[in-house]
C-alpha cells in the first residue's frame, strides 16, 4: 500500500524539463539558448578553476602567466562574465590541460 501513495506523490512532482519550459521556453528558443550557452560556459569555468586550485596556483599567478587582471579572472570562474574561446585556451594552456573538438 505504501508503494502506491509514493506513486502518487511522485506522479505530482514537477519535473526539472518542465520547469526549463516554463522558465526557458522549448529548445532552441532564445532564451533557452541563451541559459544553456551560459550553462556551458559556468561548466568550462569550474574545470578550469578545480584545475587551477588542484595544482595550488592562486588567481593571481595563472593571470599574470597568461596576461590578464585577476578581478577578470575571479568573474571568469565566478560565471559572471562570458570567457571567450582565446581566454579559456589560454588558462587551459597555462594549466597543462588539453582540450579536444568532437564532431558528430
Amino acid at each position: 500500500m505504501a508503494l502506491k501513495f509514493d506513486e502518487q506523490k511522485l506522479a505530482g512532482l514537477t519535473s526539472f524539463d518542465d520547469i526549463l519550459l516554463k522558465e526557458y521556453g522549448e529548445k532552441g528558443s532564445p532564451r533557452r539558448n541563451e541559459l544553456d550557452a551560459k550553462s556551458k560556459a559556468w561548466y568550462y569555468a569550474e574545470i578550469l578553476r578545480d584545475e587551477r586550485k588542484r595544482q595550488n596556483i592562486t588567481q593571481k599567478s595563472l593571470a599574470e602567466r597568461i596576461g590578464i587582471k585577476r578581478e577578470y579572472l575571479s568573474n571568469l570562474e565566478r560565471g559572471e562574465t562570458d570567457m571567450q574561446l582565446s581566454t579559456f585556451i589560454r588558462i587551459a594552456e597555462a594549466l597543462g590541460l588539453r582540450f579536444s573538438l568532437v564532431v558528430g
